[in-house]
């Protein structure tokens, strides 16, 4: 199956040139002139991979990224764009991109990135298939002490007490529940988690916020508290029992 491109820059010479080099290379491209049009499209279409410039008038690139990592957490995301600064790139990382190029990149520059994201996206797709596939994947559990863990809700209730959880936070207690006893990395967690890859020197650092919402959530339900375990310079666990 070809891959879904979306290409988003405001700047009509651009933006056709990258629609012509991914078109000759067999992916299917839309190109649209701004960001809130990419917002849209994104909301309403499947996108394997984005590549979005950073400077554009109302909506800039950054902002549409954080839209992206929200609805379509899957979609591959390059920023290209003339307007390069350390700052921005920090930035851009840390919403959680594939790659961050400077324009005028060269079509084999692009092509090598895209490709590249492309096959990210593949791995991760497949790590999440066999942690949580769908043979295999369980949505409540229900704890001995009549705790109810409910996956597919993002909810955990005990009697008359009702905990709601965020996208991440209910995919990190997922990987870890489904796979009771089993030791994840920092760094696997952080991929099948919030979908992108990191050093694992970064990726305790990227963790350790969320896992303490996690906590400080779970520790209200007696069945679950001090049940995610952090494991010494490896990551984390659930410990069930």
């Amino acid at each position: 199956m070809k891959s879904n491109i979306l290409v988003v820059d405001d700047e009509p010479v651009a933006r056709q040139s990258l629609t012509d080099i991914l078109k000759l290379e067999g992916f299917l491209v839309m190109s649209v002139s701004n960001g809130q049009a990419a917002v849209e499209h994104i909301r309403t279409h499947a996108v394997d991979l984005m590549i979005v410039d950073l400077k554009m008038p109302g909506m800039d690139g950054l902002e549409v990224i954080q839209v992206a990592n929200q609805t379509s957490p899957e979609t591959e995301i390059i920023l290209l764009t003339a307007h390069g600064s350390i700052e921005t790139a920090v930035q851009a990382l840390r919403l959680r991109i594939h790659d961050y190029l400077l324009k005028p990149a060269s079509p084999a520059q692009i092509l090598a990135s895209v490709k590249k994201g492309l096959g990210r996206r593949t791995k991760l797709r497949a790590g999440n298939a066999a942690v949580t596939g769908s043979e295999s994947a369980q949505d409540v559990f229900t704890l001995k002490d009549g705790t109810v863990v409910d996956l597919s809700r993002r909810q955990i209730k005990f009697r008359n007490k009702v905990e709601h959880l965020t996208p991440a936070e209910g995919r990190l207690l997922r990987i870890l529940m489904e796979n009771e006893g089993k030791v994840f990395s920092h760094r696997e967690l952080v991929l099948l988690v919030q979908g992108y890859d990191t050093s694992q020197r970064e990726a305790p650092e990227i963790l350790r916020p969320l896992v303490s919402r996690l906590r400080h959530k779970l520790e209200t339900f007696p069945a679950l508290s001090e049940k995610v375990v952090s494991v010494r310079g490896t990551g984390y666990l659930y410990e069930g029992g």
